[in-house]
């Protein structure tokens, strides 16, 4: 009888074994709550009646706010995402020039249930000049320069497809003495922006294709053209067809007349080449040709 039961008693542990090795343990997330009353708030920085746009910095303040949100995740338009906890970031948009963005934002709540809101900013972005170009510029202050004169292809001129005076290129000493006499000062302020002063001595030179562009008139020679005022350089990337291994691939357009100190009608220079003692410029002048100037650090 005994033996009986033990045979019994070893089948039913055996079954209960079996059964409790089968059960899995069960999970519950508990109730999805889809995140409600999704706001979101842009702050362009710098923005007032004179910059609609922004300061140039770029910097925009976002701030996502909704019910029941565990966390935002935030696609800034300009091809770059991230998730902030709070909801809360400030972002550097750095595209130069001014653009449309779209802003999205996606409020994530529990089981990763969603509320989206996007909306529209427009926001403007300096160029940011190089810090060799402005350390070479300016000296980290100012800095003075002058015709490199007794560098030949001081002044030179060739086709606008081409990055070299191929025409002409002046030999040292060879051109008009209004031309060697101008003191061109780059300085900074406290914010890289960059200026221009020019003190031409009373005259500047200008070729003849040009000379209506200043409001005179006469072939290639010495004009009285007013250069005063420090004046506000625009910088950006070059727009040429040049490449790295010719060009600094960087340009800046002189406000007013854009005259430098040598008149050619064109404002926008290109920096073929730099250093703390020598600048390499290229200009499109009036006539439509490819002009050049070589610049050297007055002593």
């Amino acid at each position: 009888m005994f033996k009986h039961m033990n045979k019994m008693l070893a089948i039913l542990f055996a079954v209960a074994i079996t059964v409790s090795g089968c059960n899995k343990t069960s999970y519950q997330f508990g109730a999805l709550t889809t995140p409600t009353s999704l706001g979101v708030t842009t702050t362009v920085e710098g923005v007032d009646a004179t910059n609609p746009n922004g300061n140039g910095k770029g910097n925009v303040v976002i701030k996502a706010t909704a019910n029941n949100a565990i966390t935002y995740k935030i696609d800034f338009g300009d091809g770059n995402t991230t998730v902030s906890p709070t909801g809360s970031i400030t972002y550097k948009y750095t595209n130069p020039g001014t653009f449309d963005y779209i802003v999205t934002v996606n409020a994530i709540g529990t089981g990763g249930t969603m509320a989206t809101f996007s909306k529209k900013i427009t926001v403007y972005v300096a160029f940011e000049i190089p810090a060799y170009i402005i350390d070479a510029l300016t000296g980290g202050t100012q800095k003075t320069w002058v015709t490199d004169k007794t560098a030949p292809g001081h002044v030179g001129v060739g086709p606008n497809t081409e990055f070299s005076p191929i025409w002409y290129a002046a030999a040292p000493n060879e051109r008009a003495d209004c031309l060697y006499d101008d003191e061109i000062t780059f300085s900074k302020d406290a914010n890289n922006n960059l200026y221009l002063t020019i003190d031409n001595k009373g005259q500047s030179f200008s070729i003849g294709a040009a000379t209506s562009v200043y409001g005179v008139s006469g072939g290639d020679n010495c004009y009285a053209l007013s250069t005063t005022g420090a004046k506000k350089l625009s910088f950006m990337d070059a727009t040429s067809a040049s490449t790295s291994a010719n060009s600094t691939r960087i340009q800046f357009s002189v406000p007013g007349n854009g005259i430098i100190n040598f008149g050619t009608g064109g404002n926008t220079y290109e920096i073929l080449a730099i250093s703390a003692t020598n600048v390499h410029l290229r200009n499109i002048g009036a006539d439509g040709n490819a002009w050049y100037q070589k610049l050297t650090v007055k002593q």
